[in-house]
């Protein structure tokens, strides 16, 4: 049975999708772009405050559901540049610890609004 997750503490979907579904013991999050809630804009800067934002967007999923980074067992980044890869790993091992989440990371074509970076992850409750 599915349960759907959402808060007000991330941005709403932009399309019809939930922020995340609960399946059993795991929780899958839709793609995180780096939208402010607060104000529905990209925070200023570049791929390190996307990041930030993006990841923060996932926290406020995952407490809604009542769980932590800690919980993550595996996420999917993509991102409009490779380049930014360091930046962005620099940003994401501020929130992880160890043992980190399995994770992949893409380069896209383009993404949402113009984003450079979108984070999706799956927790296990």
């Amino acid at each position: 049975m599915k349960k759907v997750i959402s808060t007000t503490k991330a941005p709403a979907a932009i399309g019809p999708y939930s922020q995340a579904i609960q399946v059993g013991n795991l929780v899958y999050t839709s793609g995180q772009l780096p939208i402010d809630p607060a104000t529905g804009n990209f925070p200023e800067g570049g791929i390190k405050e996307q990041t930030r934002q993006s990841i923060s967007n996932i926290q406020a999923i995952l407490q809604e559901a009542g769980l932590t980074m800690g919980s993550v067992i595996k996420t999917t980044v993509f991102m409009a540049d490779m380049n930014d890869f360091a930046d962005m790993s620099s940003v994401y091992a501020e929130f992880f610890s160890e043992p980190y989440p399995a994770r992949s990371a893409v380069a896209v074509k383009s993404l949402p609004k113009g984003a450079l970076v979108e984070i999706e992850v799956v927790a296990e409750i």
